[in-house]
């Protein structure tokens, strides 16, 4: 809670305390606290656990810490108040999803001869045609990966900013990827996906200096991280036959906030275990074929299906 509403919900207690009946002061924002820091708090925060189950991990300075209330003999579950400051920038910062995307097979493909200057130069070609309908995500590729960045915010009532995440577009864009490296390269691809904190401010998805050699994508490499843990963890687990290999790798918190049917069973689908950098939470990724996510979302034209920016 913002510590605007302490005074008034101390009031509300009391007067509970005193018999009368409680009323409910301010907005609460839903949270868990999974570490406990000597500086910060790592939180994991729920935007939106009504159309989907969004969970984020934040960090709470200890600076921005204001007190934590509790009260267990009146079932009153623990309220953190926090800097205003701190907590509208929660609701109006950009945040980012990621997705990693690889070719399967290249060593094979470099010795056979099959990656050819132009082969190479026609995927970039199809690459861009894609990009160009899809302008609000980032596309940045070598000539067997590449990488999609897309924003999204959280918004709020009161600023005038909607909430804009829609993680379904970065899914539903990996058989249009696959079937440009199927045909030109003759190669299969996976993709690891993840979303959380963009620690810019600024609402681009990158920056590109004026001299042109230069280019920012707008965040610290922690996401990267994630991606490349999750696709080291695979790759480990698929050596061991921990399990077959699959087209997607999508973190927990990823795949979990995605718009699924709610005829699909999605906990019952596989998963394993990997380290999360940065983060001492344990974290898992859900490995399964792209169609079997693509089948079970909601369609794109049901109510409040919204997109990355």
């Amino acid at each position: 809670m913002e510590e605007r509403w302490l005074a008034d919900y101390e009031t509300a207690l009391v007067n509970m305390f005193n018999g009368a009946e409680y009323v409910a002061v301010g907005l609460v924002s839903c949270a868990a606290v999974r570490r406990i820091g000597e500086q910060s708090l790592e939180i994991s925060w729920y935007p939106n656990v009504y159309d989907r189950f969004h969970e984020v991990t934040v960090v709470l300075p200890r600076t921005s810490f204001v007190v934590c209330v509790e009260c267990p003999n009146y079932d009153e579950k623990p309220h953190i108040f926090v800097t205003s400051t701190w907590l509208n920038n929660l609701y109006l910062r950009p945040y980012s999803a990621f997705a990693l995307i690889d070719a399967i097979g290249v060593k094979d493909a470099i010795a056979k001869g099959q990656l050819t200057a132009d082969r190479l130069r026609l995927l970039r070609s199809r690459i861009d045609e894609i990009a160009a309908e899809t302008k609000n995500v980032l596309f940045v590729s070598f000539a067997d990966n590449l990488l999609l960045k897309s924003n999204w915010f959280v918004g709020s009532k009161d600023s005038g900013t909607e909430n804009t995440y829609g993680p379904e577009l970065l899914v539903r864009l990996i058989p249009q990827i696959a079937t440009a490296f199927r045909d030109i390269l003759s190669l299969e691809i996976y993709a690891a996906i993840t979303q959380g904190v963009n620690e810019y401010v600024d609402h681009s998805t990158h920056h590109l200096s004026a001299s042109g050699n230069h280019i920012s994508l707008n965040s610290l490499g922690q996401p990267f991280a994630q991606l490349l843990a999750i696709d080291e963890a695979a790759r480990k687990a698929i050596k061991s036959e921990t399990h077959r290999p699959a087209q997607l790798y999508l973190d927990e918190r990823f795949y979990h906030s995605l718009r699924f049917r709610f005829s699909f069973d999605k906990q019952a689908q596989p998963r394993a275990s990997y380290k999360a950098p940065m983060s001492q939470a344990a974290r898992s990724y859900f490995h399964l074929d792209c169609d079997t996510v693509l089948s079970n979302l909601e369609p794109i034209n049901s109510p409040d299906q919204s997109r990355p920016t």
